[in-house]
């Protein structure tokens, strides 16, 4: 399925790609050729261990090349008094007497634990594209569902700070 990403994504990608494969593959390239210069390979450790190290770094440079061949870009424009791309959002939770504040960011840099949701995530996908002052459901997997209030919309953040995840 394809990433959907804004154009400063991409360039975050981009960065990490270039930093990959010009500053970490050479390092680590060394350090097999070092570790396999210590003899056996098969009780190797050192070997082994930079060996790992190298594959995980080209598997991560292969998926983010990846995504960006395949990714679908989103405007980061916000839409004028509506919730969505990059927008820290002020929610209140009826059921349970509590207010919440979160950024609304792609799903390569979601991470619902720093409150930054995505607009694919049940929550995200509720509140996009809705004013403040509404009141809408958010499904729930059991079929159920809770209601939140947009309590406010701040349209001036960016994504500036924001990091893609890792895998």
């Amino acid at each position: 399925m394809a990433e959907k990403l804004t154009k400063s994504d991409i360039e975050k990608i981009q960065k990490e790609i270039e930093h990959r494969k010009l500053e970490v593959r050479p390092k680590l390239i060394a350090a097999v050729k070092e570790a396999r210069a210590h003899g056996d390979l098969s009780e190797n450790f050192e070997y082994k261990a930079a060996k790992r190290e190298k594959n995980q770094n080209e598997s991560r440079i292969s998926y983010l090349e990846r995504m960006i061949k395949t990714a679908i870009i989103v405007s980061e424009a916000s839409a004028d008094g509506k919730v969505s791309m990059n927008n820290r959002v002020t929610l209140y939770y009826p059921d349970d007497d509590f207010t919440e504040e979160i950024k609304i960011v792609t799903s390569i840099r979601g991470n619902s634990r720093e409150g930054k949701i995505s607009p694919e995530s049940p929550l995200g996908a509720a509140i996009f594209g809705h004013a403040a002052g509404e009141t809408v459901k958010v499904p729930t997997p059991d079929s159920g569902s809770y209601d939140v209030t947009i309590q406010s919309i701040d349209q001036s953040a960016n994504d500036d700070d924001d990091s893609i995840r890792g895998f």
